[in-house]
């Protein structure tokens, strides 16, 4: 998740929201959970989460691609997707989960997690078009 944030050149507290993995399994939620917090730091209960695999299912390979065009329409159009079917809280995955319904917010940057059997881990950073003209704009109004 680190590598993937610096590779699209923002920071930790620009992400509003985290296409997690989430397979509803004890030990990977709470990992992904913990990794979460790890990088986000102490602004992870801004993050809006969910993993969409609750409204689709695990697309098994086809999964990543599919979360990850999810994550580009959620920038696009300033919607967090729900976590279907979130009933019970676990303590030890204490996220900001979009439970009940989509939530309408402004993202900024979004994350898209990938997790496999063996450590093939991967993670893919968005950006709102915005916020890379913003960046570019502002690099150009101050040339070295």
């Amino acid at each position: 998740m680190r590598q993937a944030i610096a590779d699209a050149g923002t920071t930790s507290g620009s992400v509003d929201y985290v296409n997690a993995h989430g397979t509803s399994t004890p030990m990977n939620d709470r990992s992904e959970a913990a990794a979460l917090k790890a990088v986000i730091g102490s602004a992870i209960g801004q993050v809006a989460v969910s993993s969409t695999k609750s409204c689709m299912g695990h697309l098994i390979a086809a999964a990543g691609a599919i979360e990850a065009g999810v994550c580009a329409l959620a920038i696009r159009d300033g919607v967090a997707p729900v976590n279907a079917n979130f009933a019970e809280p676990d303590p030890d995955c204490d996220l900001n989960i979009v439970s009940g319904a989509s939530r309408k917010i402004r993202i900024r940057a979004a994350l898209s997690n990938s997790l496999g059997f063996g450590g093939s881990n991967s993670c893919l950073a968005f950006r709102h078009p915005e916020e890379v003209e913003a960046e570019l704009g502002s690099q150009s109004r101050n040339p070295l």
